[in-house]
């Protein structure tokens, strides 16, 4: 089982990407997973390769924990045209688990069903928590990054698991934020 990244794709589609898309990263983190795909193709005919987007959870450095820390500081200003499947840790190691038990081989796509702009994510982040936050929208060239992000990396499942809805998989980890916010 190897997990990869929406990165592998350039983003240019303008439509979600599903397993039988061709791969064309466009940095050398998307050429990277693109190459350890086929390396772990090439090695055993018998493998799961499982792409993933925008993953975060309760515990390290993620999108949701980076807002709710900027909104203490006030306005929080996030792309608004770029859009991806927000995936909940959980919810892919439950997909995975539920994925090797078929075993059956191959290409999968487990991220959060659905679509968010990181600004729509955030905003939706600020709901979940109770925050009342400022959130305003900004061009990603307001944004500059180091290594290029497709613009349009939203995964589709077309075969094998599919996970809930972002939003979901959202309200999950807020609920589990204000818990552990209470017992400290």
């Amino acid at each position: 089982l190897h997990v990869s990244t929406d990165y592998v794709f350039d983003g240019a589609a303008g439509r979600a990407y599903t397993e039988q898309d061709a791969p064309n990263p466009q940095s050398v983190y998307g050429e990277s997973k693109l190459a350890g795909e086929k390396a772990v193709a090439a090695a055993n005919p018998r493998h799961m390769i499982v792409r993933t987007a925008w993953l975060y959870s309760e515990t390290g450095n993620n999108f949701p924990k980076t807002m709710i820390k900027l909104a203490a500081q006030g306005e929080v200003r996030v792309v608004e045209d770029q859009f991806g499947s927000p995936t909940y840790a959980l919810d892919l190691a439950r997909g995975i688990e539920k994925l090797i038990s078929t075993q059956a081989y191959g290409i999968y796509h487990l991220a959060g069903s659905g679509k968010a702009s990181w600004y729509s994510f955030a905003a939706a982040i600020f709901r979940a928590m109770g925050i009342p936050a400022k959130v305003t929208p900004i061009p990603a060239s307001a944004f500059p990054r180091p290594a290029r992000r497709p613009a349009y990396s939203v995964l589709e499942t077309r075969r094998g698991v599919v996970l809930p809805p972002w939003e979901k998989g959202l309200e999950t980890f807020a609920a589990n934020m204000k818990q552990r916010e209470r017992a400290s």
